[in-house]
């Protein structure tokens, strides 16, 4: 099958604008609850059943765990769930792969496995801490989105199982962390992890605790609260400042034109006939704080914080259609790309009271919000 032609994605996306995810609060645990919306693929062609996801699901889910970090301090551990009865998450939607080219492809395993990527970093650097409350089957990726979480908690309904049957089914490796998730990060032996990724019908009940493929197994009846005891045990010993301000993350305004995209701190110009894109960034023009309490109170008007969300956004931006237009910059590295490099330049010289080395500021700031996700939340 041929892939459809397809519209620039928007990467920006607010809670009001959700259609596969509800966000919800209490004291120091969120709940973060998937149901996709199967009409409401991000390309035509195909149906997102049985809570599989494509690229519009995860761009939901990075916007709403940057939000999480940023705007809500007082948040300590994040329950990861579903919505739809008996099914957490089926994973990647296998009719939307199959009419996808190759590019988008691979960009789209980049983009979810940096949004994973970012789950660990939020529990490593921001106190964060995450349960998966796998309250249905769960396989593929969705077992994988269920691996980057610090808790697994698993329904024991005597049906409900974790899976990675890509290779057995598909003849392909799992595209998003799951093997080596699997070995490095929960230490499953390599015999049974072998089993495990070779077979279809997947582990449940006890002998998915006793292969350390997920953290507990409990009925039906007693899940919701054992899931909520468990996530308040992370919260409580959490070091999330409890009475910190968040920072709010405003809409990012941007101008198009035929061979730009201007934002306030940044600058993409596009050679077509070069196949390059030459990201200009530019620098503060005004005093910047020079301590904590002045940069709490620029909030995301504070120089590196929204020159690197706009550097996110535009290099998320170029990747998955960017082959017509001649755009070849990828999301993760932005010297590794499809077609030509994207140049990253400096421009203008920073105020007093920045930094005294900009370009290696630009550099740092690139790396660790493209790669580790918003480490410089103050």
């Amino acid at each position: 099958m041929s892939a459809p032609s397809v519209s620039p994605i928007d990467y920006r996306t607010d809670p009001s604008q959700y259609r596969h995810w509800k966000l919800g609060f209490d004291g120091p645990v969120a709940t973060l609850a998937m149901d996709v919306a199967e009409d409401a693929g991000i390309k035509p062609g195909y149906k997102l059943k049985l809570n599989s996801y494509d690229l519009g699901v995860d761009i939901e889910l990075h916007d709403a765990l940057q939000r999480i970090r940023f705007e809500h301090p007082e948040v300590r551990s994040v329950i990861v769930t579903s919505l739809k009865d008996r099914v957490f998450c089926s994973g990647a939607n296998i009719f939307m792969l199959g009419l996808s080219s190759h590019a988008w492809k691979v960009n789209f395993c980049k983009f979810t496995n940096e949004t994973r990527n970012g789950i660990e970093d939020s529990s490593q650097h921001s106190g964060l801490k995450f349960v998966a409350a796998l309250n249905g089957s769960c396989a593929g990726g969705g077992y994988e989105l269920a691996l980057a979480c610090d808790d697994i908690v698993l329904v024991d309904d005597r049906s409900s199982s974790v899976s990675l049957p890509e290779v057995p089914l598909l003849g392909v490796l799992p595209g998003t962390g799951g093997l080596t998730r699997v070995t490095d990060k929960r230490h499953v032996r390599h015999d049974l992890a072998d089993i495990f990724c070779t077979t279809t019908e997947g582990v449940r009940g006890q002998r998915a605790v006793q292969w350390r493929l997920v953290d507990a197994v409990v009925k039906p009846a007693q899940f919701g609260a054992a899931v909520q005891e468990r996530a308040r045990k992370l919260a409580d010993a959490s070091d999330r400042p409890a009475g910190a301000k968040g920072v709010a993350l405003p809409r990012i305004e941007r101008t198009l034109g035929d061979d730009a995209l201007r934002y306030e701190h940044l600058t993409v110009q596009i050679d077509r006939a070069r196949r390059t894109a030459t990201f200009t960034v530019k620098a503060p023009t005004s005093a910047q704080p020079t301590d904590v309490a002045d940069i709490e109170a620029a909030g995301a008007a504070w120089w590196p914080l929204a020159m690197a969300r706009q550097l996110d956004t535009q290099s998320c931006t170029c990747a998955p259609t960017s082959s017509t237009s001649g755009c070849g910059c990828s999301r993760p590295r932005a010297t590794r790309t499809a077609c030509s490099p994207a140049t990253l330049r400096w421009h203008g010289t920073p105020a007093t009271g920045s930094c005294a080395r900009p370009a290696a500021c630009c550099a740092a700031r690139w790396r660790a919000w493209t790669c580790r996700r918003a480490r410089c939340s103050p």
